[in-house]
């Protein structure tokens, strides 16, 4: 790698770790959901390093953490680089975190070498991006480009049923004013772990994202008819799991007919009222779809709706779904893609040209401003998992591209 550029791996290593801290679960992963306490406790202590850093830190009306570096030229929009500080439940440390922590080492570094720079820059912690406690995503960036508002949130809950309102509340964050939509956004920078085994395989350092898939995620509820296990007859049974255990198959398997970069995923089976000796009464579970072009994801969801009108008549049961997440399908920009492309290439970093299987805020401001994600190798292509892991020379390649964009962006 050609660069005069020199970081600290092991350095890089111990904000990974603090940051790992503020939600450690006992299997090594981390759960730091929008609004709990690890949450809290993780954005205020990022807010005090940024400070500690000599940026400007803030905190919006839902949460979202910036830290200020003023460009010298105060007219101009600023570039914001971040990622979110969000898990999943017992998900991996670096899944969002590094991009928080990449951000914050670079502009950091960049501010000590060279000084203010022309072009203001903020690194972000978004609040949310993964929808873990609430059935609503990318609220953080959803909220920034204003595609959320609070009324967006009003009717949810968690599986405790503690409303969104509540949980915001309980952060003394101001929820009856209009969110914090910024209209003074250059572009935005994210720099992610791959959560896929591509780069690692084809060893490549440094992926550079060209698009990124569409989503669309259901909340599925068949309702049937509690009775006793043991005395009633097979044929006379509204049996909601056997029910929804044939609506998922058929999900499932329409997948790898449809095309074979479409996917599709239950991760979340509830059954009620979920004990040994009793026909369920409910099941709800929910489905995650995934694919870069919109008449796939149309075909499919339109394929399989029909199959759960066509057997909610035939068993008698009702079948009911919602659709919570509709994330089009977005392609990053142009002239930040190519900027990446001639970086890598001059330090000599062997990259690759990539479409991101995963979701991520930079979806969102994609449709917003212009947008570049860049992606470091994930080990073993693991995550949402504590197995979660990627090697410290790769977090440090990372940064250094991120620095080197960020001097050509701002200075």
């Amino acid at each position: 790698m050609k660069t005069t550029i020199d970081i600290d791996s092991k350095e890089v290593g111990r904000w990974i770790e603090w940051l790992a801290a503020f939600g450690y679960t006992k299997n090594g992963g981390v759960t730091r959901l929008l609004y709990d306490e690890n949450w809290r406790l993780a954005q205020f202590s990022l807010l005090q390093k940024m400070k500690e850093c000599g940026l400007n830190p803030y905190l919006d009306g839902v949460g979202n953490l910036f830290g200020r570096l003023e460009g010298t030229l105060q007219e101009e929009k600023a570039i914001l680089t971040g990622s979110h500080i969000d898990t999943v439940i017992d998900g991996g440390k670096y899944d969002g975190a590094y991009g928080i922590i990449a951000s914050l080492v670079a502009v950091n570094y960049l501010k000590e070498r060279y000084g203010l720079p022309k072009k203001t820059i903020e690194v972000v912690s978004l609040c949310e991006e993964e929808g873990s406690r609430f059935p609503l995503a990318f609220w953080g960036s959803g909220s920034i480009t204003g595609k959320f508002t609070k009324d967006d949130c009003h009717e949810l809950y968690d599986t405790k049923n503690i409303s969104f309102s509540h949980a915001m509340l309980s952060m003394g964050l101001q929820t009856e004013r209009e969110q914090v939509k910024r209209e003074d956004i250059d572009c935005f920078i994210e720099i992610h772990i791959e959560q896929g085994a591509v780069l690692e395989k084809e060893q490549k350092s440094i992926g550079i994202v060209s698009h990124i898939v569409g989503q669309r995620r259901f909340t599925v509820k068949v309702i049937g008819e509690s009775n006793h296990a043991g005395t009633t007859p097979m044929p006379y049974r509204k049996d909601s799991m056997h029910l929804a255990a044939e609506l998922i198959t058929y999900t499932l398997n329409q997948v790898t007919e449809i095309d074979s970069q479409l996917v599709a995923t239950v991760g979340k089976i509830i059954a009620s009222p979920n004990v040994p000796n009793v026909i369920p009464k409910e099941v709800t579970f929910t489905l995650d779809v995934r694919h870069h072009q919109e008449e796939v994801l149309d075909f499919f969801c339109g394929k399989i709706i029909a199959y759960f009108k066509q057997k909610s008549i035939e068993s008698g049961m009702n079948v009911e779904w919602e659709q919570w997440m509709d994330v089009k399908a977005v392609a990053m920009d142009d002239r930040l893609t190519k900027l990446a492309h001639h970086i890598v290439q001059e330090m000599e970093i062997p990259n690759r040209t990539m479409i991101s299987g995963a979701g991520h805020d930079a979806q969102v401001f994609g449709t917003y401003c212009p947008t570049a994600l860049l992606f470091v190798p994930s080990a073993g292509g693991i995550s949402h998992s504590p197995k979660e892991h990627t090697d410290l020379e790769d977090l440090k390649r990372g940064i250094i591209v991120l620095i080197e964009f960020l001097q050509r962006l701002a200075y």
